[in-house]
Formats: structure tokens, sequence, C-alpha cells
């Protein structure tokens, strides 16, 4: 490379371009062609040339100036590029390119797909529940157990690992009943406790205390009893 190219290229400017729009250009609507033909724009941009001559785009693409202006119309219609006049403080008007639309599409397109991520999540956790009380109860559900299990996830928000904590409680106090267990999930809703780290947590601590209180009884402390469960509904017996 000789001398005067090493020079232009060490002058030339780099396109800061998101990795955010190359992996979402497809999920927003947009080609490969399109995709490029926005590169070259904000190649402009980048410099200050906040409304390219749309010639010199058509000759770096190798199209024609008619078919540059029908990309342009055609990003303007797919909602991800806009044309702002602004106005200095001269009074006088100038038009610029906006890429504001490219990424709110971009940011809309990614909440949605996350919220189809969790909802799938939801549904799949929905199922697994269904079958492990079924599997639990040693029966089909109810149409009125799967409503209350839907509005425990739905309306309540419970995460469905504390569904599980719940129902995990319950079959040791082998109580096979969707009533005892909404009391469980109120009783640790009262406490805070949202999570199943929380209720080991919890559990151990009363467990801990329960064997500590043994040992100053020297008749329990040589028993071999086991040391009771917890008990999550005196609350409400009290």
């Amino acid at each position: 490379m000789n001398e005067a190219l090493m020079k232009k290229w060490l002058k030339s400017k780099n396109v800061s371009i998101s990795t955010l729009l190359l992996e979402n250009y497809k999920k927003i609507g947009l080609n490969n062609d399109q995709l490029l033909f926005l590169i070259q724009l904000k190649s402009f941009v980048d410099i200050g040339e906040h409304f390219p001559d749309v010639s010199l785009i058509a000759e770096r693409m190798q199209m024609t100036r008619e078919e540059a202006f029908k990309q342009i119309h055609a990003l303007i219609n797919k909602g991800v590029l806009s044309i702002n006049t602004l106005t200095d403080d001269d009074g006088k008007s100038q038009d610029e390119l906006s890429f504001d639309l490219l990424w709110e599409k971009i940011m809309l397109s990614m909440k949605q797909e996350d919220e189809r991520e969790t909802q799938e999540k939801a549904e799949l956790s929905s199922k697994d529940l269904y079958s492990l009380f079924e599997q639990e109860f040693g029966r089909p559900l109810s149409p009125i157990e799967i409503q209350t299990l839907n509005m425990w996830i739905d309306d309540d928000h419970y995460e469905p690992e504390l569904i599980q904590m719940a129902l995990r409680e319950a079959v040791l106090s082998q109580v096979y009943s969707l009533k005892y267990i909404d009391r469980i999930l109120l009783s640790w809703e009262k406490k805070n406790i949202k999570s199943k780290d929380q209720v080991l947590k919890e559990t151990q601590t009363h467990r801990n205390a329960q064997h500590n209180a043994s040992q100053t009884n020297r008749e329990e402390s040589r028993s071999s009893k086991p040391v009771p469960m917890y008990d999550w509904l005196k609350e409400f017996k009290d």
C-alpha cells in the first residue's frame, strides 16, 4: 500500500453500529439491502452530514438516484427513519435524518420478545404445576382447582417454585387441599416470603430454635423424637 493510500486509510472515519441493530433488524421487518442502506446513511450522519446527498449513497451502492430515494421512502414507511426540519438561530430551516424511530422500534421488539418468553415460561410452569399437583393428589385436578392455580400465578403473582414449596408443605402435613395450600401462601405473603430459599431459611430457623429448646431439657435431649414440622398456619389458629 503506497503512502497516499495509507494516509487516506488512517483519515477515514469508523461507523458506529449497535449490535442491537444487527441482532434485531430482521425482527423489525428490514432486509439486508435496507440494513446496508441505513448503515450508509449513518456513515454520513456520523461525520456531521445530517441530510446526506442521496447521489453519493447511490454511487457507493451502485444504484440509481431514484432507487436510492425509493429506499429512503421505504425506510420511512417502515417507521425506522424520519426527516425532521430544524430552524437555526437565523431562522433558516434545515432538514436532517433521525434514527430515533429505529431505536424505538428495536426496543419495542425486544420488549415484546421478552414478554413472549415470560409468557411461554409461565405457561410451561403452569403445565408443570398441573402435573405435579395431580401426581401428589393422585387424581386429575378439577376445573375449579385449575382456575385456582391460574389465579395464584396470574392474579397473585406467586412464583411457581413458591407454589411448589407450599404443595410440599401440605404433602408433608398430609393435607391434600388447595384451600390449605392457599393459606400457606397467604402466611408466606404476610411474612414477605417470596422464594424457595426464603422458605427453606425460615423452616431451618424454626427447626434450629426447636432443637435448641429441646436441649435445655435433659429428657428431651435424649429423646429420639424428630423435631416437629413448622406449622405455617399457626397464626390462623391463634
